[in-house]
């Protein structure tokens, strides 16, 4: 399970063991290098307030700095048709003021004291975060408390940000062919599940969105019970519980109804593919030469089938020493400008995934017929023990890289506490990482081609255009 989280690493800071690990740089690996060989075990005090609130808390005393992570178990799959979009658009409203802090205040308030701050919205969670000296811990922690108390939602500045946020989708989608073949993957693969929409959410549903909606979806999602707050830095882990204790134990949790409602969005039968198998979906778009994508069943977070299928993505398209880069790519006689693999895992469902561009003369059926051949390749060719050891010590390197800063060790520890309800999930991940053999990525590899079930995607200007993506 890798998640981009993404530097004077955790063993300068003495907050973790460390061993020695050869440098990403290498290019010889040794078959007896193993994830195993420097252990990671993170110094974390965990709270949790009466009304919910779980708080995480890393003491690093070398510089007197701070990160601050809420990550809100609230995202695009929790919304419903008429409300797409609302998620984010809290996220955005979240910095236009709330009871106690006003327009501006939030924003000028950390910057004005050589901080920043931002946010990120996912089908499966937000994220408030910033970055600090640490002498604003309780400047901090009032600013936050705040805007979970009650956010203003100013009609003037709501009605601005629509236009910001239309803004931001046609950047991203319209505007973008390789947001349009994203886009049109995603929403063609998760057809008629919680994933299958945008999480910046559909123009109409943008259009039409209003204030007391997304005042409604405040009430009901930003409450204690459903947020963690995870503080890294030069604080002291006991103090920092107190002051978070003076500032959130007045907040009420969740009602039994959104509780409920909640657990209904866990069922499995939701997330399940209404997908149209082997169709060819096509999309007109700013391309020259073709765009294409192409999506297989995936797994979702946490299995370990899907960690499996990280090591085979990075084999398969993990740059330019990739097999397949090196197979269409650098070739002789070069059938596409770029191509990527990806294992996109989400909380309750995955894609496993390849995208690239095709060279001019190249045609898309051509493509399509070439690449339906030598899947039936892939496996063999490709997966080997050097390959797979060389992967797993990549993916060391990128676990250590992850964590080298305060705002790297909250998102990591964040992360796996609001998936997992367990921050400590890593030195499982990396368990399964290491026992994963050459023979077992060989046959995932083997299942996932065996499976002629697929969606292939194409953006292109002589595509007939269709109207907007929704």
């Amino acid at each position: 399970m890798r998640w981009n989280s993404a530097l004077i690493s955790l063993c300068l800071f003495g907050l973790v063991g460390c061993g020695s690990f050869k440098n990403k740089k290498s290019v010889e690996v040794k078959e007896s290098d193993s994830l195993g060989a420097l252990a990671l075990n993170l110094e974390v005090k965990k709270y949790t307030l009466k009304n919910g609130l779980r708080l995480l808390v890393v003491e690093n005393h070398t510089l007197p700095i701070m990160s601050y992570y809420t990550f809100y178990d609230v995202g695009g799959r929790h919304e419903s048709k008429g409300t797409t979009g609302a998620t984010h658009f809290l996220e955005h409203m979240m910095f236009k003021g709330a009871k106690k802090y006003g327009p501006g205040q939030f924003d000028s308030i950390i910057e004005g004291n050589g901080g920043s701050t931002n946010a990120y919205t996912t089908f499966d969670s937000t994220v408030y975060y910033q970055s600090v000296p640490s002498h604003m811990l309780e400047t901090i922690l009032d600013l936050e408390a705040d805007r979970l108390n009650d956010v203003l939602l100013e009609p003037n500045s709501f009605e601005q940000e629509r236009g910001v946020i239309f803004n931001e989708r046609k950047m991203r989608y319209e505007n973008s062919p390789f947001g349009k073949l994203y886009y049109g993957m995603m929403q063609s693969f998760f057809k008629g599940t919680p994933y299958g929409g945008s999480v910046i959410g559909s123009v109409e549903d943008l259009t039409s969105l209003k204030r007391d909606e997304v005042k409604d979806f405040f009430h009901k999602f930003y409450t204690p019970d459903n947020a963690i707050v995870v503080i890294v830095g030069d604080v002291n882990a006991d103090d920092v519980y107190d002051l978070v204790k003076e500032k959130f134990s007045g907040l009420k949790s969740s009602s039994d109804e959104i509780k409920n409602y909640k657990v209904s969005k866990e069922s499995k039968e939701l997330y399940m593919n209404k997908t149209d198998w082997n169709s060819h979906v096509k999309i007109n778009g700013n391309s020259p030469s073709p765009l294409f994508a192409v999506a297989w069943q995936g797994d979702p977070l946490g299995t370990r089938k899907g960690f499996v299928m990280d090591i085979l993505s990075s084999i398969l398209g993990g740059g330019e020493s990739s097999h397949l880069h090196q197979k269409y790519v650098k070739s002789r006689k070069p059938v596409l400008n770029n191509i990527s693999v990806g294992n996109y895992q989400l909380k309750h469902n995955g894609v496993f995934y390849m995208m690239g561009q095709l060279q001019k003369g190249v045609g898309i059926n051509q493509f399509k017929s070439m690449l339906t051949r030598d899947t039936r390749k892939f496996c063999q060719d490709a997966v080997s023990e050097r390959a797979v050891q060389k992967t797993k010590n990549q993916y060391l390197v990128g676990y250590y890289q992850s964590i080298k800063t305060n705002s790297g060790v909250a998102q990591f520890l964040g992360l796996r506490e609001n998936v997992f309800n367990d921050y400590n999930y890593y030195q499982k991940e990396l368990e399964i990482y290491n026992s994963i053999s050459a023979d077992e990525v060989r046959q995932v590899c083997n299942d996932v081609f065996k499976d002629t079930k697929n969606i292939f995607v194409t953006v292109w200007d002589k595509h007939k255009a269709s109207g907007s993506q929704q």
